[in-house]
């Protein structure tokens, strides 16, 4: 059975993806075909039912819940760190809510979690690549940036200033991590296939973890020029215990970010008692 599994083509989701890429863990009747796009064209395709298989954002699941049911596993999480912030000069977080902001896409969770620190704040945006975020900023194109992936950490060697890291502040504010990516099944397939699908997902994310130099050496490339140190650590913040099972925290944590977005009016509100996440059992 041919399976689609779409991702984004950075460090941590190739690190995650290692063993199935290379074919180092038993897929049994599944093959499976790899599509890399970024993350805001991912949540498009999600709302299009495109893929089989497929990363998203947190917030995006929402409208992506038709089509796909959660795993729990293959989640990005920033326990204490996250998305941040940056200027080219030393400003307060309160002055953001009178800049123009360079973000990666009006679906990320990045930018949810941005909208929830600002409300009741409408924050005026310009949507970037997230890779020319800096880039506008250092410019003046943009007056502040909202930076994901390896931006994190490199912001201050481009002379960039930090003016909020959401994930520190989410976890300050919660007590939770903060659900940036997660992966989800095509609703449609049968309970059994869904099982599989999940463990063989899981079975490469320990893979990786216990093969972990190996699999940095298949990350690297999708680095973007990272050092390799820098690499491993960005990959250690987002693939982790949490990749594996989004436990207790995990769910709580999602479930807390949805209800925000909610709150934030990011989302359709619900009526009546919040359900409980639909996530799929492996």
């Amino acid at each position: 059975m041919r399976i689609t599994l779409a991702h984004s083509p950075d460090a941590d989701d190739a690190f995650m993806f290692y063993g199935l890429a290379c074919r180092l863990v038993d897929t049994g009747r599944y093959e499976f075909q790899h599509v890399l796009a970024d993350i805001q064209t991912l949540n498009e395709k999600a709302r299009e039912g495109v893929y089989d298989v497929t990363a998203l954002s947190a917030a995006a699941y929402p409208a992506a819940a038709a089509n796909y049911q959660l795993l729990p596993c293959g989640a990005s999480v920033g326990d204490g760190y996250g998305p941040v912030v940056v200027s080219a000069r030393q400003i307060g977080a309160a002055e953001l809510r009178d800049c123009r902001l360079a973000v990666p896409g009006l679906d990320t969770s990045a930018y949810a979690a941005l909208r929830i620190f600002l409300h009741p704040s409408v924050p005026v945006v310009m949507v970037v690549p997230f890779d020319r975020i800096m880039e506008c900023v250092s410019s003046g194109s943009a007056d502040a940036g909202l930076l994901i992936h390896e931006g994190q950490l490199t912001f201050g060697a481009a002379g960039l200033h930090l003016i909020v890291d959401l994930g520190q502040w989410w976890t300050t504010e919660t007590g939770l991590p903060l659900p940036l990516g997660v992966n989800a099944v095509r609703r449609s397939f049968p309970p059994e296939v869904k099982r599989e699908l999940g463990w063989i997902m899981r079975q490469s994310i320990q893979y990786s973890l216990a093969h972990r130099d190996d699999a940095l050496d298949y990350a690297l490339p999708f680095a973007r020029g990272l050092a390799r140190s820098l690499a491993d650590c960005f990959i250690g913040l987002y693939v982790n215990e949490l990749s594996l099972d989004l436990g207790a925290r995990g769910r709580a944590a999602l479930d807390s970010f949805l209800h925000q977005c909610r709150t934030a009016q990011l989302l359709e509100p619900v009526t009546g008692p919040r359900e409980p996440l639909d996530i799929a059992n492996l």
